[in-house]
């Protein structure tokens, strides 16, 4: 039998032509088997401030239909897009979309995502980024007509089907857009050339956001303390400060203090050591940040941080050697080595190795 071959259509189309065809009503945003409209304002917020710097989004996927035999226009739905298509026409001009709610579709940019735009509606922008908007074009991909939902929903699986699972991670990415997400992202990302340096993640890991995840970590290490890490963990701190982050200012000063203590004192021997290791690098931020400002220390204040002296820096490196050498007590190198595991694995080490440094 014969391979089906479809001919799908790849080309661009302006945000304005959307509108168009809204404002014509030859565009159907809901098709039936379309998810509801159910994205938060925050994400609404950054697809506007990723539009605005001139980003690009995902691709947009399109259905012919068939002509309009009244108005003689080209008919279409939008098959995948449809609340990238719908935050935009809502928040352009709100009169086209006929189930307009202002409880649910009312929304402005956030300061967090683009401070020039925060608060603004479209009318109140300038007519530059007004223009820009409006001129933004999305890669789009139409279907056929005759492909029936069977058909599309087949398309859309077999898409899904070549795809990695999202991790854990890049599920936040994707459901939070507020101040927490954003800072660990930023801060995260400045520290590129260090975590190739240091071998701590590989290409492949910095892909699937594997290094703002540890950032993450170390966050709330400076928020709550040395604590047992879990996913459920990270999610609830990301939720917690989605909307409202204010020790924002000083978890990154003390974050940056940190690694550039680490990089002086270390940087050149953390890529062959033991410390490469994730997990141990996660113990040895907490142990130089235990030194220079003290776990569960008061992010209210900005304190001056301690200087790390050379006699610890030799006692890191010699704990180093004896984990290399596994010559550590039988516990802590069942823990190290995946043997004996729990919650409390991380506080284990880190008291266990705090111990060993101070009294070396």
């Amino acid at each position: 039998m014969k391979t089906k071959v479809l001919d799908i259509k790849r080309t661009v189309y302006k945000v304005s032509d959307f509108l168009s065809w809204q404002k014509a009503e030859t565009l159907n945003l809901s098709p039936s088997f379309q998810r509801r409209p159910v994205w938060q304002p925050g994400a609404k917020s950054y697809l506007i401030d990723t539009i605005v710097r001139g980003l690009p989004i995902p691709i947009i996927f399109l259905r012919e239909q068939k002509t309009d035999l009244y108005s003689y226009e080209p008919r279409r739905e939008v098959v995948d897009g449809q609340q990238r298509i719908r935050t935009l026409v809502s928040y352009i001009d709100s009169n086209l979309l006929k189930d307009f709610k202002p409880n649910r579709d009312s929304f402005t940019v956030k300061a967090i995502h683009n401070k020039e735009l925060a608060g603004k509606t479209f009318t109140e922008l300038s007519t530059d980024i007004q223009q820009s908007i409006l001129d933004y074009e999305f890669s789009v991909h139409i279907l056929p007509s005759q492909l029936d939902d069977r058909e599309v929903l087949q398309i859309f699986s077999r898409m899904n089907a070549t795809g990695v699972r999202l991790n854990s991670q890049e599920l936040r990415n994707a459901d939070y857009f507020g101040k927490f997400k954003t800072t660990m992202y930023e801060i995260a990302a400045e520290q590129l050339n260090r975590w190739r340096k240091w071998n701590i993640f590989t290409e492949y890991n910095i892909a699937r956001m594997l290094e703002v995840e540890l950032t993450s970590e170390f966050a709330i290490i400076m928020l709550e303390g040395l604590v047992a890490r879990s996913q459920k963990k990270l999610d609830k701190v990301y939720k917690e400060y989605d909307d409202e982050f204010p020790e924002c200012e000083e978890i990154t000063r003390r974050f940056n203090i940190i690694m550039d203590s680490i990089d002086d004192k270390l940087g050149d021997y953390i890529g062959n050591s033991p410390f490469s290791n994730k997990t141990l690098f996660h113990i040895l931020f907490a142990l130089v940040y235990d030194f220079k400002f003290g776990i569960n220390s008061d992010l209210n204040r900005k304190i001056k941080p301690s200087k790390l002296d050379q006699k610890t820096i030799i006692n890191i490196k010699d704990i180093g050697e004896r984990i290399n050498n596994k010559s550590l007590p039988e516990k802590e190198l069942q823990i190290l080595t995946g043997r004996q595991k729990n919650k409390q694995f991380i506080v284990t080490l880190f008291n266990y190795l705090k111990q060993e440094i101070i009294s070396a």
